[in-house]
């Protein structure tokens, strides 16, 4: 089984995903950051490295989703291939950091992909507002992140809304705002409360 986390920025993914990971005794992949050879450079220069980064993200997403096909452990995955995709470049794309010939590649290289990959069982979305991503990203304090805009971190919101009212499989919006599933046990509970309603039939 298959279970992705989706979020904006800073709205807690990857602590989830190693909570909920160690809760259910899942097996977490998680996003590169820290080995990411383009990600402190696209950060200072966002046009100039867009191509470059999402390429990156697609071929290690790629990648870690043909690994999922094949193991017979449940997986937990922070951020997903189709996340990537239709909130990421699509957001790149509208503000001009991709022209449309990379975009048209990219989209053409993703095409490819999906007729050999499939959703994931559960999609988690994460649902934060503007000031509290803002808060989150200070306070682990990513020295490549401080640069971040709220123009590009508001896109981000914007897209990741649509893609949820449209997103077609199974999907759990989590409100962030508010929460704080790793300090308050009821808050962590309510979470997987809805998992198990979800994916067991349970409550």
């Amino acid at each position: 089984m298959h279970i992705g986390i989706a979020g904006n920025i800073g709205s807690g993914k990857t602590t989830l995903t190693t909570m909920l990971a160690r809760h259910y005794g899942w097996t977490p992949i998680f996003e590169s950051v820290t080995y990411n050879p383009y990600l402190a450079d696209y950060y200072k220069d966002i046009k100039r490295w867009s191509f470059a980064l999402e390429m990156y993200f697609l071929q290690q997403r790629l990648h870690d989703v043909l690994e999922i096909s094949k193991s017979p452990e449940t997986i937990i995955q922070d951020r997903t291939l189709q996340e990537g995709v239709h909130i990421f470049v699509a957001n790149n794309y509208a503000q001009g950091n991709l022209s449309e010939r990379d975009y048209n590649t990219y989209m053409d290289t993703y095409r490819v992909m999906m007729s050999v990959v499939k959703q994931p069982d559960l999609m988690i979305y994460l649902k934060s507002s503007i000031p509290r991503l803002v808060a989150q990203i200070q306070k682990r304090g990513r020295e490549y992140e401080q640069t971040i805009s709220i123009e590009y971190l508001s896109g981000l919101n914007e897209r990741y809304e649509k893609w949820a009212a449209e997103y077609e499989g199974k999907m759990l919006v989590i409100e962030a705002d508010g929460m704080d599933f790793v300090n308050r046990p009821e808050d962590f509970a309510s979470i997987t409360d809805r998992i198990d309603a979800e994916l067991y039939g349970l409550f």
